[in-house]
Order: structure tokens, then C-alpha cells, then sequence
């Protein structure tokens, strides 16, 4: 196995140079660059991570803190993050984290440094400030994405927002009964989404003056669950023209739903989601899209942005995110 030195013998440089030029620290000239490079191919050389952690402090490792690896909005995250870790020249390494206090403790306290990351993107998770504050004595640069995270750069979406634009766009077509088919209240891992986009919906229909009782139905946040909640919805008496769904994967299911009960779509019932996930359009299915790849993308830049040693600003800790409404054919005007 060829190592450090017989690259730099082969190039006609350094030890030292060999090494900056193979890890991209320090100055080396671009001819000489290219030179070692070519040489640690010729010499199918490896560098060592190990070593390069030795001398650099650095472990090339970034650690992604997720609920869930199997959700699709979880799934695209962890994506894009790992996508742009690759172009970067990081590694990943993803642990699942959950409301378990001594998980948590065992997380923060130990594998955290045993693995010796060099950061930590914290994925649509509350984290306290007992947590943060272990971190930051760490010296390690956090990044959220999906909620505030208190002093840490933040990458999300406003779901209050993008929940009420999506019911307005059903209030512009004339509907008056409408109902919000989303996430359990009590049991959403303080993510704040779920009573984020139920509270959109009400403000759309509250500023519209439209009072609507029984308006919001829980269901799993998945197809099917939303299949489950629309059979319930949709068949009882004087059901709603228009569906509020805290998910595209919901929004799914409540069409297959509808379909089951022999009713169309839109004509007598309107669906609406949120996500952009890649389903959607194969089902004609009127959503706001959010591009969660591109969310994990942007908390790489940001995490190695805090390893270059650029603070934000106070005001560059929230990063809100543009969602874009997509129209299709799952949406149209209020039956007559």
C-alpha cells in the first residue's frame, strides 16, 4: 500500500507539500496540486482519516440529527445533506434521535465526541439549550432545519404561512366548508408543524369570516393515513367540498379515499397539499412546494460556513425558505 511519502517521491515535492496539496489546506501552487494528485493516482494512494484528523483536528465528519430516516420529507433532507457532504469531501453520519432522555444523554454526552464530528445539522428536532449549550462547548457549529433553533442558524419554512396560502387558494374558489385533515396535537415532538399548519388554515378561514364547525380531523401523517381519514370525512353527512391536508402523502390518500366513495375530484371534492413530493403530480394533486433536498444543501453550506469561522449576524440566524403554490387538477370551484 503506497503512503504519503512514496506520493510525494513520486511528485518531486515535500511530505508537507504532498499533504496540502492532497487535502486542500494550506497554499499550494495549481501545477503542483495537479502534479501530487495525479501521482496519489498513479500510486492508488488513500489518504488516512485517521491521520488527516491527527493533523488537521479535523474529521471531515459531519453528524445529521433526524426523528425519522423512512418519511419521505426525512429522506429527501438527508439527501440533498449528504449529496452536498459528498461534493464537499465530508462524510456523514446519521443518528435517529428521539424524545428518549437517556438516548439523548448518551448522544450528546458521548457518541458525539467519541465520533469526533466536526458539526451537527439538528433535522426538523427541538433541541434544548442544555443540549446546544453542550455543543457549543464542544466547539462544533450547529445548523436546524425545519424549526427555530434559540442562537443557532435555522433553515425552515413557515408552515403557519404556507398553510394559510394553500387554503386561501381553496377560499378564492368559492368553498365554504372545508376541513384540515393533519397531525396529532399532543404528540408532535415539539416540532411546532403540525399545530403550525392547522393554525394557518384557521387564520385563512377566520380572516375570510367563514366559521366552520368540526374542521380539523388528526390522521397519521402518511397515505395511509390520510386514505383512512378521508373515508371517515368524506362519507359522513354534509361533508366538506374542500380538503386542508397537512402533507402531499395525506392529500393522497384522501383522493384515493374519495375515489373509493365513487366521488370526484375536484368536482365534488377539492384537495390540496403540502410538500412538492414527486407523486404529486401523477395524481393531478394541487400542493405547495418546498424542496427539502435543497433545504439539506443549504445546511451544509451553512455548517461549513461555521467551520470557516463566519459567524452570522444576529439577524442571518433565520433563514426562511420561499414555498411556491403548484396548481393542478385536484382543485377547482365550489360544487353548486
Amino acid at each position: 500500500m503506497s503512503t504519503l511519502a512514496d506520493v510525494a517521491r513520486h511528485a518531486g515535492v515535500s511530505k508537507s507539500t504532498a499533504s496540502r496539496a492532497l487535502s486542500g489546506n494550506g497554499s499550494v501552487n495549481e501545477e503542483t496540486r495537479k502534479r501530487v494528485q495525479e501521482s496519489a493516482k498513479a500510486l492508488d494512494f488513500v489518504a488516512s482519516s485517521a491521520a488527516a484528523h491527527l493533523a488537521t483536528g479535523r474529521s471531515k465528519n459531519i453528524a445529521l440529527l433526524t426523528p425519522f430516516v423512512n418519511r419521505w420529507f426525512f429522506s429527501e433532507v438527508i439527501d440533498g445533506v449528504e449529496a452536498a457532504l459528498i461534493g464537499a469531501g465530508y462524510d456523514l453520519t446519521l443518528y435517529r434521535l428521539t424524545d428518549d432522555i437517556q438516548q439523548r444523554q448518551a448522544l450528546f454526552d458521548y457518541f458525539l465526541v467519541r465520533k469526533g464530528v466536526d458539526a451537527v445539522i439538528a433535522l426538523s428536532l427541538f433541541i434544548t439549550p442544555e443540549e446546544v449549550d453542550r455543543l457549543e462547548s464542544l466547539g462544533k457549529p450547529i445548523v436546524g432545519i425545519g424549526g427555530r433553533i434559540p442562537k443557532v442558524p435555522s433553515i425552515f419554512i413557515d408552515d403557519r404561512a404556507v398553510a394559510r396560502a394553500h387554503t386561501e387558494h381553496l377560499l378564492a374558489l368559492g368553498h365554504t366548508r372545508l376541513m384540515h385533515i393533519g397531525g396529532d396535537q399532543e404528540h408532535q415532538l415539539d416540532f411546532e408543524v403540525h399545530g403550525g399548519r392547522l393554525q394557518g388554515f384557521r387564520d385563512a378561514l377566520s380572516y375570510a369570516g367563514i366559521v366552520v364547525e368540526n374542521d380539523f380531523l388528526a390522521a397519521e401523517i402518511s397515505t395511509a393515513g390520510g386514505y383512512e381519514a378521508g373515508l371517515k370525512v368524506l362519507s359522513g353527512d354534509n361533508p366538506p367540498t374542500a380538503i386542508s391536508a397537512i402533507s402531499d402523502e395525506v392529500a393522497i390518500g384522501v383522493m384515493s379515499a374519495a375515489y373509493k366513495l365513487g366521488l370526484r375530484v375536484p368536482e365534488d371534492v377539492s384537495v390540496i397539499g403540502i410538500d412538492g413530493h414527486p407523486s404529486a403530480a401523477a395524481f393531478g394533486l394541487t400542493t405547495m412546494v418546498q424542496h427539502p433536498a435543497r433545504q439539506g444543501a443549504i445546511a451544509v453550506s451553512a455548517a461549513l460556513a461555521g467551520l470557516g469561522g463566519m459567524s452570522p449576524d444576529a439577524g442571518e440566524l433565520e433563514m426562511e425558505l420561499p414555498v411556491e403554490l403548484k396548481v393542478r387538477s385536484s382543485t377547482g370551484p365550489a360544487p353548486k
